[in-house]
Order: structure tokens, then sequence, then C-alpha cells
């Protein structure tokens, strides 16, 4: 939102729960199944695969004159981890389309935020094992590209870091953003299991494990798609552990 705004898009940012956005951006509260798209020309979608009537939100922004739709998938969709039905609704549109499909994110390393403040310590399981995780910033920088230039129609962009990472390397990295040492306590699988359900359910949760755990040789591998779109590498972990460090102290 923020980058479209300042490159001096309208922006309208809809929500059931949203409360607040970036400055130029209208913020409306309200259900996609009944969302007006009067005066859209673009629409960037972020939903569930479950989302049910994704067909007639798509036929609806079409017929209101909607040219062009991109949406954050998943790199689970093209490594066969998660369902495909969000991407299937998208592709079947008859919208110009683009698919985000994302790895793991780097600011998936918030869940050890208060951990780190409270303890200087994470708690977290396959210690060693390495994943090229993403900056948010760079998805939204390749959102934004697909949402406003020509030449994006019919991709599918996944988006990686620039390097694999493991998690003992990103705790050592926040550490160097915070400025003092943070200790890694590593976790079984069945530990982090116990924990995650407390919030994920457990067909999410395993498939999350088994991508952490035991990454194909696609979810390790570093994609040149952000590269491609923007022109510039991604961002590494240690940018984002940077620009973050303040949720950590």
């Amino acid at each position: 939102m923020r980058m479209l705004s300042e490159a001096g898009e309208e922006v309208t940012a809809v929500s059931r729960r949203i409360t607040a956005a970036p400055p130029g951006v209208v913020v409306r509260q309200g259900e996609l199944a009944s969302l007006d798209f009067a005066g859209v020309s673009a629409v960037f979608l972020m939903v569930s695969g479950a989302f049910v009537p994704l067909d007639d939100v798509l036929g609806r922004a079409e017929a209101a004159g909607v040219r062009r739709v991109v949406a954050l998938s998943s790199q689970g969709v093209a490594t066969g981890r998660h369902p495909t039905v969000l991407d299937d609704s998208v592709r079947r549109s008859g919208l110009e389309w683009a698919l985000l499909q994302p790895g793991a994110f780097a600011s998936n390393t918030l869940q050890w935020a208060e951990s780190i403040r409270s303890a200087r310590e994470v708690v977290a399981p396959f210690a060693d094992v390495a994943l090229p995780v993403v900056d948010p910033e760079d998805i939204a920088a390749v959102a934004a590209a697909a949402l406003r230039e020509d030449g994006h129609a019919g991709q599918s962009y996944v988006l990686t870091g620039p390097a694999p990472i493991t998690p003992r390397e990103q705790v050592a990295a926040i550490a160097s953003a915070v400025g003092e040492p943070v200790r890694f306590v590593p976790q079984t699988r069945e530990e982090a299991r116990s924990a995650m359900l407390g919030f994920m359910p457990p067909e999410v949760v395993d498939v999350t494990l088994d991508v952490l755990g035991a990454p194909t040789p696609a979810e390790q591998e570093v994609s040149p798609d952000i590269a491609r779109v923007l022109g510039r590498p991604p961002r590494p972990f240690a940018d984002w552990a940077s620009r973050f460090a303040g949720a950590f102290k």
C-alpha cells in the first residue's frame, strides 16, 4: 500500500478488521464477497485459498471494469505442498493476472521477539536447515510493480531471499542487529508441533514443519524472480533484522 501511495496511485485498503493504513490510503472495512469494484482498475488479492466465492468475486471485478489482479499465493502451491484453489480461480478469471508465490517470510521470526526481549534466547526446531527466507518488503515491491506495470500478465513469480539461511544463522543476525548475544535453544519436531497446535490447525502445522525440517531442493533454491522484476537482488535477512531490531530489544 505504501509503495503504491508513494507512487501517486489512489489506493483503497479493504478488510474485515483493518483499522489503519499508510498516509494517503483510504481504509474501508468490509467483506470481499460484497465489495463494489466500481472505479477500480487493479486489485491486490490476499485471501485464504478456501474463500469459496472467489470465482464470483473476480467475475464481478471484471464486469465492473477491473483490468488486472495480482494475488498473494505461496511457494507451497508450486511445490505441491498447498492447495491450488486460489491460483486456479485467478488463472481462469478473465483478468490480466499475476501470482506471487513467496517462500518463508523473514518476518516470521517476529514470533521470537518476546523471548529475545525477555530472556535473550530463541527456542526453535531444525537449527541448521537452511531456507532462502524472503523480506516482505521485496514481496510488496514485486506486487506494486505487477499492479502498475505491463508485462506481468500470466506470470507466476516465486519469491525468495538471496541465499538460504538457517534458524541458527537468523538468530545470530538478530543478535548482531540488537547488539547483544542471543542464545539458540534447539527444539524437537514434536516440541515444536505441540507449541504450534495452540494457534494453527494440525494439517497446517504438519506441512509447515515438513517444509522447515525437510525442504525439497526447489524450496531451498534461490529464485531469480525478484531480481528479474525489480532489477536488483533480493534483500538479505540481515537487512530485515537491522530494520526491525527495535522489535527484539
